[in-house]
């Protein structure tokens, strides 16, 4: 279908649709590196989000929902087009979105939808599709930060997390009111390198906050791109992330714990500025008649490393990388209190959001508008598998190989496929063949690869085959000839 016809044909859906129902608000707002195992109403044993919560309690919890590439332009750019990363081109760090592409933003506007996109944008090139746009450039900062508005540079003071939200409540208040908003909300925070605001400068001072069982991790049974990776709390860290000189006569362990807690306390102190302004903007809702037609959703771009393994950042298939949280309200859909486990993906964001506003999704989305799911009735031919693929090998401060993968609700399965069969980067660091196989049932926490072990080697197979299936279905290349098991045993 061409361009203009589409968009005709959106109009005409959302002109049919606005005579029969009510077309809710979309208030998306999403955080940058915020795990979700560090928010109290996915269980958090460090700390408490309390407006977070609120959504939670008003709504659902997604516990698997899952990111396809873990790093945050990539991400980005599969939330806009529901695209995969080797169809929209965003695959790096270093790719931007191209503006002529379609998105999300485009397909609501023209479907009568007031359009704003407010903070960390992070895809290199202005945006479009958006009726006001005010935009971090870069990473942006976290103090007096510079922002580009419309097209305009422009220089604030205060703390970017609260002018964040500044400007997206400046902008929902002198909005076309005749018309159903799609507000992006995106907050820098908790980003490295992790720079809380004065009010919470001392939160957390004098007290111990509880490490993660595997701080202390050898990455032993594992890859060898685990056991190199240059993410380890303390050893791979800068001043800039503990805020003081790091000690020489600390080493191994001892410096790994001290770091752990100057690093997630400023984590969680970022964390929770965030949580305040989320909690403004659902009172913003409230005190003007909005909360019942507004959905309202609360992400990360991806999960984060919180000590886990031993590790901070992300890009990495396992878990707390992997897991993206999505708390969601919607007062006249959406049962208060609701958990869903269905395997969902930031591929399904657009489709869902274009379900919510009766408009068509375009042929080439990738993903699945999870709306059935979201009350209850998930649909009987519903996803039981994901497929994963990290492009920027051993590129950037961590050195992470490239690698895909395969996740269902028992089991995961990862090959790390090294340079030269087909990753992206500009590291001439090449790494062998490898791959992981985690029982996810008997080892939650991902300690010990089963890959090559006997008793697995059916569960192996058909995971490679799931694998192939996935590829195809979503037009990816693999990377070359897959090795055998007994050549690269990773554990």
């Amino acid at each position: 279908m061409l361009r203009r016809e589409f968009l005709a044909t959106a109009a005409a859906g959302a002109s049919a649709f606005a005579k029969s129902a009510r077309r809710p608000n979309i208030l998306f707002i999403m955080a940058d590196d915020h795990a979700s195992h560090a928010i109290s109403a996915y269980g958090s044993r460090i700390n408490q989000t309390p407006n977070l919560d609120r959504i939670a309690r008003q709504g659902v919890r997604l516990d698997n929902c899952f990111c396809t590439n873990s790093i945050c332009t990539p991400s980005r750019g599969v939330i806009l087009t529901g695209q995969y990363s080797h169809v929209s081109g965003v695959k790096t760090l270093n790719d931007p979105l191209d503006p002529a592409r379609q998105n999300v933003a485009k397909l609501l506007q023209a479907g009568g939808y007031s359009t704003a996109m407010v903070g960390k944008w992070h895809l290199h090139k202005n945006p479009t599709g958006f009726d006001y746009w005010n935009i971090l450039p870069g990473q942006g900062a976290y103090f007096d930060p510079a922002m580009i508005e419309n097209g305009e540079n422009r220089k604030y003071t205060g703390y970017t997390t609260n002018l964040i939200a500044d400007h997206s409540l400046a902008w929902l208040q002198r909005r076309p009111k005749d018309k159903p908003f799609f507000l992006m909300c995106h907050h820098k925070a908790p980003h490295r390198n992790w720079q809380p605001a004065p009010k919470y400068a001392h939160l957390f001072d004098g007290q111990t906050i509880p490490e993660p069982a595997n701080l202390f991790d050898d990455y032993a049974n594992r890859s060898i791109g685990a056991r190199n990776a240059t993410m380890r709390v303390g050893e791979h860290m800068m001043k800039s992330d503990v805020k003081v000189d790091i000690p020489t006569n600390l080493k191994g362990n001892d410096l790994r714990r001290w770091a752990y807690q100057l690093y997630i306390k400023d984590y969680l102190r970022c964390i929770q500025s965030v949580d305040d302004n989320v909690g403004r903007m659902l009172d913003y809702l409230k005190a003007e008649d909005l909360e019942k037609d507004t959905i309202v959703i609360y992400t990360s771009d991806q999960g984060f490393f919180l000590g886990d393994h031993g590790w901070f950042d992300k890009r990495f298939m396992h878990e707390e990388s992997l897991r993206m949280p999505f708390l969601m309200q919607y007062p006249r859909e959406l049962k208060p209190g609701a958990v869903n486990k269905d395997i969902t993906l930031n591929l399904d964001f657009a489709e869902l959001f274009l379900d919510y506003a009766g408009l068509p999704a375009p042929a080439d989305m990738q993903g699945r508008s999870f709306r059935r799911n979201l009350t209850g009735h998930t649909p009987k031919d519903w996803r039981q598998s994901m497929y994963y693929r990290y492009w920027m090998h051993m590129t950037g401060d961590h050195h992470v190989p490239a690698h895909y993968g395969v996740r269902t609700k028992t089991h995961k399965l990862i090959y790390y496929y090294g340079k030269a069969l087909g990753s992206t980067g500009s590291s001439n660091v090449d790494t062998p063949p490898e791959w992981e196989l985690f029982d996810l049932v008997k080892d939650p926490a991902e300690m010990r690869s089963v890959y090559g072990d006997p008793a697995y080697a059916k569960v192996t197979a058909t995971l490679k085959q799931e694998m192939a299936r996935l590829q195809q279905q979503y037009k990816d290349q693999p990377a070359g000839v897959c090795v055998p098991a007994a050549q690269h045993r990773s554990g």
